[in-house]
């Protein structure tokens, strides 16, 4: 073990070893409960990606299921079905994590099944034909759920032809144009012991779990390499300041919009300020937008705000689901509500209230093995640290008025980007 130690987490232990390799091991010991999350967390997402890799990443995340020099995938499925364990994948923009939840005394089984999958994968060449088709059958669903699909046109104005611009699960082109030798290379590259993370929480022994992934990974951590550094850009990262209208015709019955612009990067130190404002107005049926929008005017039955980061930028915005002759209206109050909380910032009541939710959603959030590891996993890839939840919570605590209009101006007062999801034809008839 090149490094090791325990690391403040405010309430619980958590401990933190950095593996030959650069392979890091963090835990959370939570003896209350009787089961344990594990997951392994690869630094790289769909935004790694270029354009010959594009899709590549969520490919792999199929195939790494379907079988290693020792398990076929019925056996990789049975062995976890077999101890009642759960075990699944994601992946997202900037990482890629594959889970599973078990009983504390079938953790060693639950860690072999993953080292195993994400370390020595086969990726055949009949699996990856096989998966192909699966693929474009979930690009062919999610084209077929028109919020999914306005929130991707957005995502594709505001940073336009760059790999935080394009979907997660690739294109159809570019699924059907790549080969295996691709994706291969892709996983050679990217699934590296200095590019893994190692998160459980539960009721568990950090060494122990360090002792099993070190057995598991075996031969793979050779060397002395170390962890990875945390993502400063992507390839052709793309700014966030794409404005202007972009429509999706669809013969459908509602029309599904989302406005919104460039937000924060995940440490840049005003998103507290930004979450706050965020559940203030549209992160709750109190919300200035649920409260205007749905409940005194009943214009749409999903409206809602949202923010999220990246590691050198972010997006906010605000979605809603209406009639399509309603469209201009919903609009029009949205941008009506943006620019009043621009000028006069927030209330007391909003203030305290916005607050309480987003204290309330991290607090709840972290109340079970799953999420804590989440949180374990997350941090040690992408953040500088793992912070203790009180002090989070007093950051949010200590979010002033001027601190809402201040974030206000400098990221809500930015031009707009527009996806628009329905029966129309012509853009033009919308605005930005």
């Amino acid at each position: 073990m090149t490094s090791g130690g325990r690391i403040p987490s405010g309430d619980t232990e958590v401990g933190r070893t950095v593996l030959p390799g650069g392979l890091r091991v963090i835990t959370e010991r939570l003896p209350a409960v009787r089961s344990v999350a594990f997951g392994i967390w690869a630094g790289v997402g769909s935004r790694d990606e270029d354009t010959e890799h594009a899709g590549a990443t969520h490919y792999l995340e199929h195939l790494l299921f379907k079988g290693t020099r020792r398990r076929t995938a019925l056996e990789i499925s049975a062995e976890m079905d077999a101890v009642g364990g759960e075990l699944n994948a994601f992946t997202a923009k900037e990482y890629t994590c594959y889970y599973a939840r078990v009983l504390d005394a079938d953790l060693p089984l639950a860690i072999d099944v993953l080292a195993d999958m994400v370390n020595c994968s086969l990726i055949e060449p009949k699996d990856v034909d096989a998966e192909r088709g699966v693929i474009l059958e979930e690009i062919a669903m999610n084209e077929d759920d028109p919020a999914d699909l306005a929130h991707e046109a957005f995502a594709g104005q505001l940073f336009g032809d760059t790999p935080l611009g394009r979907p997660i699960l690739g294109t159809v082109d570019s699924i059907n144009a790549i080969s295996r030798a691709q994706i291969a290379e892709h996983y050679r590259a990217k699934y590296t012991p200095g590019n893994l993370v190692l998160a459980a929480a539960g009721n568990l022994d950090h060494e122990q779990v360090v002792g099993l992934a070190s057995a598991a990974f075996g031969d793979a951590l050779a060397g002395h390499g170390s962890p990875e550094p945390a993502r400063l850009t992507g390839p052709d990262a793309g700014t966030g300041t794409g404005a202007g209208v972009r429509l999706v015709s669809r013969p459908i019955e509602q029309a599904n919009v989302v406005l919104g612009c460039a937000g924060l990067a995940r440490n840049d130190d005003r998103r507290f300020a930004l979450g706050v404002l965020n559940a203030a107005l549209g992160g709750g049926m109190s919300s200035r937008l649920f409260q205007e929008v749905r409940e005194k005017r009943g214009l749409a039955y999903s409206v809602y705000s949202f923010s999220s980061q990246h590691a050198d930028c972010g997006i906010w915005g605000i979605y809603a689901g209406c009639l399509p002759a309603k469209a201009d209206d919903v609009l029009a109050i949205c941008r009506d509500e943006v620019a009043k909380v621009i000028e006069h910032g927030l209330t007391d009541e909003e203030l305290d209230r916005g607050k309480g939710q987003l204290r309330g959603s991290i607090v709840l959030g972290l109340e079970d093995p799953s999420s804590r590891m989440s949180r374990l996993g997350k941090s040690e890839l992408v953040y500088p640290r793992l912070e203790p939840v009180d002090e989070i919570l007093a950051a949010i605590e200590a979010v002033t008025h001027d601190d809402v209009r201040a974030v206000a101006t400098a990221i809500l007062g930015q031009p707009k980007a527009l996806a628009v999801v329905g029966p129309f034809d012509d853009a033009d008839a919308f605005t930005a």
